[in-house]
């Protein structure tokens, strides 16, 4: 038997601009990862889109970033491994407490953007973020790209680790995701999107851009919520597991 998260990345409007369809997307996935108000999010955003994951039963992570609200989080930052851990325990600590005032519990950390690529490559980096994870709560789940230097820091540092792949992005032969800034860092196909995510999780293995196969764990499985064809493709993702026979729970849930 199969098993596996999905999650999706939600909260991400911002005042008056709105991103995203959290209400619609929340049926098809099984944990989502709530900015926290420095890459996009703001407080009242965070509470109502606690609320909204709460009444789904859907469960709860914190998704830190850079302080770019400009650039999404998607621009590299030169941040000192100190900056990189103050970061990280000031947002778990914001969205954790709209969780407990709503009656509920975190249950994992996924950064996000760029501070998660940086994360995925830089031994310092990602010891720093498991190190903020681990001092704030033993107990949380930490998200990082599979086979990068953050699931190696989590599992060192003793924390329970969700190895993360993604449906719709494009993979490079070190296993490191596509930059967005090439033409191909996503797949729009969505015929495509799923026979990789099939291939992730029963076979452990996915294509690279140079065409060679690279060998993948898949716990959780990221449906980015922000596209055109979102709420369609998370549909289809889903539908696609259940038909297969892959049992979706959330991360930090045996069944």
């Amino acid at each position: 038997m199969y098993r596996v998260d999905l999650n999706c990345d939600l909260g991400e409007s911002f005042g008056s601009y709105k991103l995203g369809m959290d209400e619609e997307i929340l049926p098809y996935v099984t944990s989502v990862n709530i900015a926290c108000g420095f890459h996009a999010g703001d407080p009242s955003v965070m509470r109502r889109t606690v609320q909204l994951a709460l009444a789904a039963g859907t469960a709860i992570g914190a998704h830190p970033g850079l302080p770019d609200l400009i650039g999404f989080g998607r621009r590299n930052m030169d941040i000192s491994t100190q900056d990189a851990h103050d970061m990280v325990v000031y947002q778990i600590g914001a969205l954790d407490a709209f969780v407990r005032a709503e009656g509920g519990t975190l249950q994992h950390v996924k950064p996000h953007g760029a501070l998660y690529n940086m994360a995925a490559k830089r031994k310092d980096l990602s010891e720093a973020i498991a190190q903020a994870v681990y001092k704030v709560n033993p107990e949380l789940i930490l998200f990082g790209l599979s086979g990068s230097e953050l699931i190696r820091a989590g599992e060192a540092i003793g924390l329970q680790t969700a190895r993360e792949v993604f449906a719709d992005r494009t993979y490079e032969q070190d296993g490191s995701l596509t930059p967005r800034s090439q033409p191909d860092a996503l797949i729009k196909d969505h015929d495509q999107a799923i026979s990789q995510v099939m291939r992730m999780i029963r076979e452990g293995v996915v294509r690279s851009r140079e065409g060679q196969e690279i060998r993948i764990q898949a716990d959780t499985v990221c449906i980015h919520g922000d596209g055109p064809q979102a709420l369609e493709f998370a549909r289809q993702i889903r539908k696609s597991c259940e038909e297969a026979g892959i049992e979706l729970v959330a991360a930090g849930q045996t069944s």
